[in-house]
């Protein structure tokens, strides 16, 4: 506990030179210190009468994600998910969000170890408004949502929170192997790529972990396949109504044009998601036909989708082994300046969830 509590107190100290305020940084050492200190094994809680059924079954499953990590996938492990804490907030973090409206070159925060990122998490939905306001008022898109786990990148042992047991076990063991492989490769300054990459992990390892514990036809497993197919059919249409935003935000027109044309641009991607989705109303992304699209909205989903389809190409080449393409991307990202560019380009043709599949931009 010692040592937890100066691990603690280094952390908030190389904190303080993000240039956040003294505030942030007071509620956020509050804050952290709550889910550490709140820590207790899931083995302690297991032996404990009275635990709910469902839940009992969840804390087994991630005991068992943890073997399956370190021994089935070699993630870094360590101590993460081998406590409980119990977080009584039903949201975590505020993430926030804020893009120029005509550029994709996002408004950053700048933090040790992990470089520029795009987004910064408040404790308090009020201060994360205050903020976006502020950028608003700057002329940013801003958009704000909820978060429910984050990863410490291994510098703590992450807990399991209260809340992510509210999840269906299919969710519960994407996010648990998410948050590890965070733990395990964490390339300073691309978030796109970290978050893509821990999407594609945490999906592609919910499928190999359902399909040892209940077989390849388990509803479990069929259900991983599925979250996964339909996530790179996402990405595909993502990365292609990306392109278009980005040659639009490219064009020597005035910034009233621009946005005019970006709403077209909008709906031709919303209508061409549409229609790849009739008859599909349960597929996990068929809202975003129907939201109020900014590039802040856009951004937010891109950060976990970009380019998924090469690292499914790269999962092919090597093998359909998931720890060996885990270790290939270890190496082709160690010194690469976009680490995007290291991966294999998609041979999936017009397939979905290849951008080439859609045609936002020319799409009547």
């Amino acid at each position: 506990m010692v040592a937890t509590f100066r691990r603690s107190l280094w952390a908030i100290l190389l904190l303080g030179l993000c240039g956040c305020s003294p505030e942030y940084l007071i509620r956020a050492a509050y804050e952290e210190g709550r889910i550490l200190w709140r820590r207790t094994p899931i083995t302690t809680v297991l032996a404990e009468d009275g635990v709910a059924p469902d839940v009992r079954r969840k804390l087994e499953m991630v005991l068992e994600l943890r073997d399956f990590a370190a021994d089935g996938l070699r993630l870094n492990v360590g101590g993460s998910y081998s406590a409980y804490s119990h977080v009584d907030r039903p949201v975590l973090l505020h993430v926030l969000t804020a893009v120029p409206k005509t550029s994709f070159e996002p408004h950053t925060w700048w933090f040790p170890f992990v470089g520029r990122i795009p987004y910064k998490g408040y404790f308090d939905r009020n201060d994360a408004s205050k903020e976006a306001d502020s950028l608003a008022a700057r002329g940013h898109d801003t958009s704000i949502r909820p978060a429910g786990a984050f990863s410490t990148l291994g510098w703590f042992d992450d807990p399991l929170l209260g809340r992510l047991l509210k999840l269906d076990r299919l969710r519960l063991a994407d996010v648990v192997l998410h948050e590890l492989l965070h733990n395990t490769l964490f390339v300073p300054g691309s978030v796109a790529f970290n978050e893509s990459l821990a999407n594609f992990v945490g999906k592609r390892g919910a499928i190999e972990f359902f399909t040892r514990r209940h077989g390849p036809q388990s509803p479990e497993a069929r259900a991983a396949r599925r979250a996964w197919r339909e996530e790179v059919e996402f990405s595909g249409m993502m990365m292609e109504l990306v392109k278009c935003l980005r040659e639009l935000y490219r064009e020597p027109v005035p910034e009233t044009e621009k946005l005019r044309r970006r709403e077209e641009v909008f709906a031709r991607g919303q209508r061409q998601w549409a229609k790849a989705l009739d008859g599909r109303p349960d597929h996990r992304h068929a809202s975003f036909s129907r939201r109020k699209l900014d590039n802040a909205v856009i951004l937010q989903r891109l950060l976990y989708v970009t380019d998924l389809a090469r690292f499914e190409e790269l999962y092919r080449r090597e093998g359909r082994d998931l720890p060996r393409a885990i270790e290939a991307v270890r190496k082709v990202s160690r010194d690469a300046g976009d680490p995007f560019d290291a991966l294999p380009a998609s041979s999936g043709g017009g397939t979905p969830g290849t951008a080439s599949a859609y045609a936002v931009c020319n799409a009547s």
